[in-house]
């Protein structure tokens, strides 16, 4: 609901006598900070980073008011703004008519019925992966993971293989998640204005190599289409893409780079830190990982095309069997609940705007965590626990809309949902049919809370082999 400024009456929240210390301890550790918040003072808190009114919602009603019924009330908050540095106007940064055109051209590529014909690639290139594996030796999960996605979105989605570059990418996308990263901490604007400083070059430099990998991408589909050997790939809808609703006319190559960017970034980053986590847990909890096999066995059996590199024959799993890898499925819900890989949202009010009896003034920003609502204790028992028969139909249903929420919500939503449960599905089918994985006992663990929830040293596992 939008109002005209009144007397503001704030809601409670934490604050402190010495200048800064709150901004101080979310820089530290911000989702120990958000969930103290949360617990501590309900469902809405206020608090301030330096003089910038912030506004926590711990309720899953006022967040579905925010995101979904008035969402014309606010746009990105400072965060997305960053990532103007790289994303530049694509589909996540930008405002108002131009981000209702774009969603409109990129979302019907990821139609359910569209993404069945990319699941041969999703599973192809995680065999052409595991074949790469060694049983026994020990490797970063994480990076592996960086490396497939990116390379699967990248030839599902845009038709373009950057298989022999993965490495570059994920070491250039750590780069600028921990540039932004520093961008948003106090002074953070300055660090831009030295750019002899090695954070700058260190961003330019990665900013580089993905500009080139956007402008490759385009220059092969712009010559396929001169030669008419075109493809129905997103990337080449975004060639032909006209739109009259806000008279941008045909996308130039610096709009067609924003939109690669941002699919191809948003695309792979949050898949492969979900599966990092997935297999983390699996590890931890060898009941689960059981369970997990004995599904995988009984649905994709040991007839068929060898995908191991070992004696046994393993089908290889199929868009078809989704529907009864249904364990496989509340694995991977459940991991996304304990470990979101978008872990909060943020906007910035354009209006006054009130919640509850409280007045959000226009300039406010407002604080939405996945991480705090999926560990909420009123809407998940034993929070901390992974548990993936907590995911019944039952449950389902009954959950409040944004009490779970990995994906985002309303207009603003991921548009690659459909495209990440499937491909995070048939992923974790294809490598735990083959392979088991120990995690490092001697290799620590911690969140590291960028623009994603990466883990923050890696993941190290051990691989064993499965020979049945």
């Amino acid at each position: 609901m939008i109002m005209v400024n009144t007397k503001i009456q704030y809601p409670p929240g934490p604050h402190s006598i010495l200048p800064n210390k709150l901004l101080r301890e979310f820089i530290k550790n911000p989702i120990k900070t958000l969930m103290e918040i949360a617990y501590t003072y309900g469902d809405i808190a206020h608090f301030k980073f330096g003089r910038q009114h912030v506004y926590l919602l711990n309720n899953p009603q006022y967040i579905e008011d925010v995101l979904v019924r008035n969402y014309k009330n606010f746009i990105k908050s400072k965060g997305l703004q960053v990532s103007k540095r790289l994303l530049g106007e694509g589909l996540v940064t930008s405002e108002g008519e131009y981000h209702d055109s774009q969603r409109r051209i990129i979302q019907p590529a990821f139609h359910p019925n569209l993404i069945a014909k990319y699941g041969d690639i999703m599973t192809s290139y995680t065999v052409n992966r595991c074949q790469r594996w060694e049983d026994g030796t020990t490797l970063d999960i994480h990076k592996e993971m960086i490396n497939l996605t990116s390379a699967i979105i990248s030839k599902a989605v845009l038709g373009s293989n950057v298989k022999q570059q993965a490495d570059e990418v994920g070491d250039a996308l750590l780069t600028c998640a921990e540039y932004f990263n520093r961008l948003l901490m106090p002074f953070g604007q300055l660090v831009e204005k030295i750019p002899i400083l090695p954070i700058n070059k260190g961003f330019h430099r990665a900013k580089d190599k993905l500009d080139s990998i956007a402008y490759a991408m385009i220059k092969e589909h712009r010559q396929n289409e001169s030669k008419n050997a075109v493809t129905s790939d997103l990337l080449y809808t975004l060639l032909q893409a006209q739109d009259t609703d806000v008279g941008i006319g045909r996308m130039t190559d610096s709009q067609l780079r924003d939109e690669v960017m941002t699919i191809f970034l948003a695309g792979h980053e949050t898949t492969a830190n979900a599966l990092t986590w997935t297999f983390y847990l699996l590890s931890e909890y060898p009941n689960v990982e059981a369970r997990l096999y004995e599904e995988l066995c009984n649905i994709l059996g040991n007839n068929g095309v060898d995908i191991s590199g070992g004696n046994a024959k393993r089908r290889i799993p199929t868009i078809e069997d989704i529907p009864k890898l249904e364990y496989t499925e509340k694995i991977f819900r459940e991991s996304m609940r304990i470990y979101p890989p978008a872990w909060t949202i943020g906007r910035q009010a354009v209006y006054d705007y009130k919640i509850g009896k409280y007045v959000i003034p226009a300039g406010s920003i407002i604080l939405m965590s996945q991480y705090v609502m999926h560990h909420s204790p009123r809407f998940f028992s034993d929070p901390d626990v992974f548990y993936p028969d907590r995911w019944t139909r039952e449950k389902i249903l009954n959950l409040p809309r944004f009490s779970y929420f990995p994906f985002g919500g309303g207009i603003r939503g991921c548009v690659g949902e459909p495209f990440a449960w499937i491909e995070g599905i048939l992923l974790i089918a294809t490598i735990c049919r083959q392979w088991k994985m120990h995690h490092d006992a001697s290799h620590k663990v911690e969140l590291r809370p960028l623009i994603t929830l990466r883990p923050k040293y890696g993941m190290r596992m051990r691989l064993e082999r499965r020979t049945n």
